[in-house]
């Protein structure tokens, strides 16, 4: 079997520019390197030794149900057979980033993309775009969790759905997407924790959003989340606190498209602003934001 593409974002004059592919591979693992099995090492008992006290106990239980370990990367097809068992999901190869209904229809239908490749040792503390790392230990674990898989399916057909609307309807769609799976809180008992797999595959910013004085932690709310910017190169000014995985699959229920109507006569708001009515967790102090670059 011939490796598949690395399929990577493109540095230009002008930044980062996406590559998007569609073509779903089998994992190569046995043409991984020495080097990609110590970078998984490496980056898997950094986090592990971190999150516990920090990412949600539902996270870090179901992570271990899936055998995850720093031993080696783990392979596909010794996951999925425990993935289907518990939510009927599965996890299939991709070369790299999706093109968005692609990624749309496969959510809808239960299929978790995994990119393939692993990030380098000179990328380990940030990388542009989604990786094996980040796929794998920061989104699969959760799939593992009923009420929240059938959120990820949800989400999915909503945006096919949302993708013959027009492209307004996926902007507000994907900030929730980016506030709830990437950079999600919830509220436990013990005090706000982490699910959101853009934090729990990252150090800094594991401890960031619940240390820090600097961003807003805010109450959920559909609507609200669907008006507000967001970050895609530096911490989030702002982080978005669930009750519960039930309240995000109850959110979910109603028709969006009246929610893509209303919201098309209102402006977005900032991604660091308070709003009247917010649920206030911590009003964030601001330090170290730019003045730019809200998405």
């Amino acid at each position: 079997m011939n490796t598949p593409r690395r399929v990577e974002h493109q540095l230009t004059d002008k930044g980062y520019v996406p590559v998007y592919t569609t073509a779903v591979v089998e994992q190569p693992w046995g043409d991984y390197t020495a080097t990609d099995h110590e970078v998984w090492a490496t980056l898997f008992k950094r986090q592990r030794e971190i999150l516990p006290g920090r990412a949600s106990k539902e996270f870090l239980a179901q992570q271990e149900v899936m055998g995850m370990s720093a031993d080696r990367i783990p392979k596909f097809d010794d996951l999925n057979p425990v993935l289907r068992k518990a939510t009927g999901w599965e996890l299939i190869g991709v070369e790299g980033l999706l093109p968005e209904l692609t990624f749309f229809e496969h959510l809808a239908n239960r299929r978790f993309p995994v990119t393939w490749w692993i990030r380098k040792p000179d990328q380990l503390d940030y990388l542009s775009e989604p990786d094996l790392f980040h796929d794998l230990f920061g989104h699969v674990p959760l799939l593992m969790n009923p009420v929240f898989a059938d959120y990820m399916a949800a989400y999915g057909r909503g945006g096919v759905k949302a993708h013959g609307i027009g492209p307004e309807a996926l902007v507000n769609l994907t900030r929730l997407y980016w506030y709830t799976v990437e950079f999600g809180l919830i509220k436990e008992d013990d005090g706000l924790r982490i699910y959101g797999s853009g934090i729990v595959s990252s150090k800094s910013e594991s401890i960031h959003c619940l240390e820090s004085k600097a961003p807003n932690r805010i109450g959920f709310d559909l609507e609200r989340i669907m008006r507000t910017r967001y970050r895609i190169d530096t911490f989030q000014k702002t982080y978005f606190v669930i009750d519960s995985y039930e309240q995000l699959m109850e959110a979910t229920g109603p028709d969006f498209t009246p929610i893509y109507e209303r919201l098309g006569q209102v402006d977005s708001f900032p991604a660091g602003s308070v709003q009247p009515g917010d649920q206030v967790f911590n009003r964030g102090t601001g330090e170290g934001w730019l003045d730019d670059g809200d998405v």
